[in-house]
């Protein structure tokens, strides 16, 4: 059997393009229909289940506030739970004031120079420890405290189990002095005495501390009248060279 295509080319290719479009147009059909119905679907989802779900959740949450509300001294409690937290750290960062009796019985000169404390104060914030006192042989009592306090030193054994020493007190001032008369008539000097303490001496990172007088810190009558400078450590052996 013989087949004779009596349509031209350019017919055959037009009909080629209308099936194609046609093809694309029904396709394009398709995927706007199958766009609108997600697009149904999502809207759908936001205006009604959305909506429902805020609706119980405002509610749970309007429940919920009315239940605490409702509870007695709530504010006290929070208050409570919040400082609770808190507790570990404050615990491991305070520091150890029981050490102030040690350091006192260190620097408090013996008599003759005999001082008397009315009054201590310890500023954590500034580091200052402040004495207010009283001394029975005035000036010279006073004089000999405040040189035991400028040569005190603090000895401790730091975290690495290290011995380490290191001056206690800074910016040591005499103030306030004033005379006046104690419980029994006698004639008595009063003083106030301020430094800066090292922070090393209240930490709980240091361990066995103690407060100890070096030559610098020598608190004797007879010191008061010489220079700081006639106090030396003693000089150290040299190795002569071959």
């Amino acid at each position: 059997m013989i087949e004779i295509n009596l349509v031209p080319d350019v017919k055959q290719e037009l009909i080629k393009a209308q099936r194609i479009r046609s093809a694309v147009i029904g396709f394009s059909i398709l995927i706007g229909s199958i766009s609108i119905g997600i697009i149904a679907l999502l809207a759908i989802y936001i205006f009604t289940v959305q909506a429902a779900r805020g609706v119980l959740a405002d509610s749970a949450i309007k429940s919920g506030s009315e239940k605490l509300a409702a509870v007695e001294d709530l504010s006290n409690m929070l208050t409570i739970q919040n400082q609770l937290t808190k507790i570990s750290d404050l615990n491991s960062n305070k520091n150890i004031y029981s050490r102030v009796f040690n350091l006192l019985t260190s620097i408090i000169p013996p008599a003759p120079n005999n001082i008397q404390i009315s009054n201590l104060k310890i500023d954590s914030t500034t580091g200052l420890i402040t004495i207010d006192g009283q001394a029975a042989n005035s000036y010279a009592a006073v004089e000999v405290f405040r040189k035991t306090i400028e040569g005190a030193m603090v000895k401790y054994t730091d975290s690495n189990g290290e011995i380490q020493e290191i001056t206690l007190a800074s910016s040591v001032s005499t103030s306030n002095t004033s005379y006046g008369e104690d419980s029994s008539g006698a004639k008595t000097l009063r003083f106030t005495i301020s430094f800066v303490y090292t922070q090393e001496l209240f930490s709980q990172a240091s361990n066995d501390v103690s407060v100890i007088i070096t030559t610098s810190g020598n608190a004797t009558d007879s010191y008061l009248g010489l220079p700081k400078s006639i106090f030396v450590d003693r000089a150290t052996d040299i190795t002569e060279g071959v």
